[in-house]
């Protein structure tokens, strides 16, 4: 049954509004991190296929960005609709190949597509502005317009949300896309370009390659002056390469890279209610997102309390295939996914931490494993230096406000945090004494369409989703008008 919801016809590139090969006629396989079984194969496409797509996206923007806003807003809506009525389709698929449970794939495709819904409303509403003139004979205008060509560059873990927040915002203001796709998970990203084109969306406002060695591709999009922006989201050490190489042609580039997320817990927190939210922020997606929980942080005079009843939780997580019903934890995405897992886990053991829950890889085998839960861990250890970006729950004590503070601080990534308090006079000292970019107070799931996602420090630039997030694809235009 899982099978039949794969495309009856080869997968192939979004290019100008056709299905193609690679230039090369390559291809690689995807596979099932749950089963290692192949599901498929894509195109391996390289500089000549990101060549055809600059091509294809420099052709279609002059009517893209000229179509009126309600027009564009129409097309995202569509969008969105579509997504709606293929969500179980699109949910399985995505398990398929990225291993996350059916449950929440179901999710992220509901919250995938309300990114269109709101920009739909962002399209309508880029107003431009009039500026008080120093003298009687001008008229001083602000005009806001698309940025250009647009590169959008995904990662595996969210692999249609991440693409939505870019592209939905990207099409709003009036640019033409090229997306690539992390290779472990493509066909989320085809099948939301098959999506866009039965909208409505014309010929070459969306290109989508698909390649194993994302080199060429790279090299083609900053090569090129007419790709006058980059969006990425992955690691902060290839965020810090991308920089680079925007300078030869003086790109705009949003980057959401990597996190170090802190969770306090406070004495005075509703314990039940702050458990509860640490096991969905540290255990959704097999622990494998940049905002989930990797350094738990409770205050010591509840700290045996919440380990206990934390634990127990953890011990009822079901691991398995996401495809079968009640499991609450899929496979990690592949071997050196486990390898770092392995590697933080017994680091910490081998350096004084207790293994509470778990430790080792789970009975299925294969890319499975175990929830973790960790006790007296120290700020030295890899679990909390890293991203461990796997099911490993790390427990750190302290003692005081002040101390919670500066620990979850002592990082050099600011992307999200959480922490849980019934003191109001807390919520605000800590929400403001916070280095972080999204702030989760007494609330383990704070992102939303409607809301702007981005980090500082070593977390990234700029914003996605909110008002904010279509200011990334405008360029602000002054106009300076002399009467006669």
């Amino acid at each position: 049954m899982a099978a039949s919801v794969l495309s009856d016809e080869p997968y192939r590139q979004l290019i100008a509004g056709e299905w193609v090969e690679a230039h090369t006629n390559a291809r690689f396989p995807v596979t099932n991190p749950a089963t290692d079984a192949q599901l498929t194969e894509v195109p391996d496409g390289g500089a000549a296929d990101a060549q055809a797509a600059i091509e294809a996206a420099v052709a279609a923007l002059p009517g893209w960005a000229a179509t009126p806003a309600p027009q564009r807003a129409g097309v995202l809506r569509r969008v969105a609709a579509l997504m709606l009525e293929q969500q179980e389709r699109l949910a399985t698929i995505m398990t398929l190949e990225q291993g996350k449970p059916l449950a929440e794939a179901r999710g992220e495709i509901a919250y995938a597509a309300s990114f269109f819904s709101w920009f739909a409303g962002e399209a309508e509403r880029i107003y431009g502005q009039t500026i008080p003139a120093s003298v009687a004979n001008k008229r001083l205008l602000l005009l806001r317009q698309p940025v250009g060509v647009v590169a959008l560059i995904t990662p595996w873990n969210f692999p249609s949300a991440m693409l939505a927040r870019k592209l939905a915002a990207a099409l709003a203001a009036g640019c033409t896309t090229i997306c690539k796709p992390a290779e472990q998970t493509p066909l989320s990203a085809l099948e939301l370009g098959r999506i866009v084109g039965q909208a409505g969306a014309p010929a070459g406002v969306v290109n989508i390659v698909t390649c194993n060695d994302p080199q060429p591709f790279a090299d083609t999009i900053f090569a090129d002056a007419r790709v006058r922006k980059v969006s990425f989201t992955g690691s902060t050490e290839v965020g810090k390469l991308l920089i680079r190489h925007s300078a030869e042609t003086v790109k705009r580039v949003s980057l959401e890279l990597g996190g170090n997320a802190p969770f306090l817990i406070f004495d005075d927190a509703d314990l039940d209610a702050a458990v509860a939210g640490a096991i969905s922020s540290k255990f959704r997606n097999a622990g494998q997102t940049c905002v989930c929980a990797n350094r738990i942080f409770v205050q010591r005079g509840i700290y045996a309390q919440f380990a206990e009843r934390f634990a127990a939780q953890v011990r009822n997580l079901r691991v398995g295939n996401g495809l079968e019903p009640g499991v609450h934890v899929g496979p990690l995405i592949d071997s050196a996914a486990m390898a770092k897992v392995q590697q933080h886990v017994g680091e910490a053991a081998a350096n004084g931490a207790h293994v509470m829950v778990g430790g080792s890889a789970a009975a299925q085998g294969g890319l499975f494993w175990t929830p973790t839960v960790l006790t007296d861990v120290d700020a030295g250890m890899l679990v909390a230096r890293e991203e461990t970006f796997g099911p490993v729950a790390p427990l750190i004590p302290f003692e005081h406000e002040e101390d919670g503070l500066r620990m979850a601080n002592a990082t050099n990534y600011g992307l999200a945090a959480y922490f849980y308090t019934r003191d109001v006079s807390r919520v605000f000292r800590v929400a403001e004494g916070l280095e972080y970019g999204i702030i989760g107070a007494n609330d383990a799931l704070p992102s939303t369409a409607q809301a702007p996602f981005g980090g500082v420090k070593q977390s990234g630039m700029g914003r996605e989703g909110g008002p904010q997030g279509i200011d990334e694809y405008l360029d602000v235009k002054y106009v300076s008008l002399g009467l006669a």
